[in-house]
């Protein structure tokens, strides 16, 4: 017997006497799988993203009554600051033509900065009474919640598009990065918990280590919610920089970079910060290396080794290894006890790379939430 030109009976090793009934058995789910195996696969793909997508849900509506209930409780506004929230979290960000690269750094600077001021002051509008800790939280807290609020959209379209037009291909895509998506939303979930408390998250160990350095020293404003102060090491001078505790802020080292530079240029510029670890890499784990150690969309790291390469200043990075949901939620105690050793690290790199009687620029960089100086 052929069937699409295969010999079934030699296939399946069946003779005369065999029973019919066996080759339906094996043939029927052949002929089902041939002509209507994609959208067997397509229900299947679709129920579990479906669940995944049932999450996102929950998580963007419970951050959503966690942010609400927080204002409520602790800023206890005049009027209910839902509208404004909800209405916030439609708010989109259109990027600069980028068809003329000249200059589209200044372009997404201005943008994003333009973004930062009006939330902030959309944030203080919400009470006249809030204090710059209690507005940092919200501001943080707001910045997740969007996020989820995104998340949750991008996967639902891609999801009902798929379904839309029983298109299996389509949602491929979708299956493969879903986990890495859960991953992340959940390690935002986790960060609104975090930012309520005000306790350092992984990210502020930069601040922390550089912070404590910064103990006893007379702290000057180098930028927008941005310290530094000197001290003197084996000879050498240090400008020690970070964003300014203890208010959920990164600041904005570029800037700083440039005043300092501008009074007092450096020899040498180490910074430290937080570092994704790949999967095996225990967590506070420390590297170091070459370059400007900082995240974001770019434009920090663009100012501050455009300044670094003008005046021909070295960088050099020493980064603290952990995961993004490490990173965004209650410091670990794996990571608190990096600190230490980061900053024997620092000052082996000092001495090994600045004279005595020359001057090195050391940058915590990350969130100083509940971290000092």
């Amino acid at each position: 017997m052929d069937f699409l030109g295969i010999n079934i009976d030699k296939l399946f090793n069946f003779n005369d006497n065999s029973n019919p009934l066996m080759l339906l058995v094996w043939i029927i789910p052949i002929i089902i799988f041939m002509l209507y195996g994609q959208r067997i696969q397509l229900q299947i793909t679709s129920s579990e993203i479906n669940k995944s997508l049932e999450k996102l849900k929950t998580f963007k509506e419970d951050t959503r009554k966690e942010l609400l209930e927080y204002i409520k409780t602790t800023i206890k506004p005049t009027t209910d600051p839902s509208t404004k929230i909800d209405r916030y979290l439609e708010y989109f960000t259109i990027m600069p033509v980028d068809m003329d690269p000249n200059g589209i750094i200044q372009k997404i600077r201005h943008i994003m900065r333009s973004r930062e001021d009006y939330t902030r002051l959309q944030v203080k509008t919400i009470s006249s009474e809030m204090n710059s800790m209690d507005a940092s939280k919200i501001e943080n807290i707001l910045e997740a919640v969007t996020t989820l609020h995104l998340l949750y959209k991008m996967v639902r379209h891609l999801y009902l598009t798929a379904k839309k037009q029983n298109n299996f291909p389509l949602i491929l895509p979708l299956q493969m990065m879903i986990p890495f998506i859960m991953e992340e939303a959940e390690a935002l979930k986790g960060a609104v918990s975090a930012f309520k408390q005000g306790q350092p998250i992984g990210d502020g160990i930069g601040p922390m280590i550089i912070g404590k350095m910064m103990l006893g020293t007379e702290k000057k404003t180098a930028a927008f919610e941005t310290v530094w102060s000197e001290k003197e090491f084996e000879g050498r001078k240090l400008y020690l920089m970070k964003a300014e505790g203890p208010t959920a802020t990164v600041g904005r080292p570029g800037d700083a970079l440039e005043r300092i530079i501008s009074e007092s240029k450096p020899d040498v510029i180490v910074m430290v910060d937080a570092a994704l670890k790949l999967e095996g890499e225990d967590s506070g784990t420390i590297s170091q290396g070459f370059g400007a150690a900082i995240g974001g969309i770019g434009t920090d790291r663009y100012q501050i080794e455009e300044v670094a390469t003008k005046h021909k200043i070295p960088l050099y990075a020493i980064v603290i290894k952990q995961s993004i949901k490490e990173a965004i939620t209650l410091m670990k105690k794996e990571i608190a006890d990096s600190a230490e050793k980061v900053t024997s690290q620092i000052h082996e790199m000092i001495k090994d790379n600045a004279k005595p009687g020359e001057s090195v620029l050391v940058i915590g960089v990350g969130n100083t939430l509940g971290v000092s100086q």
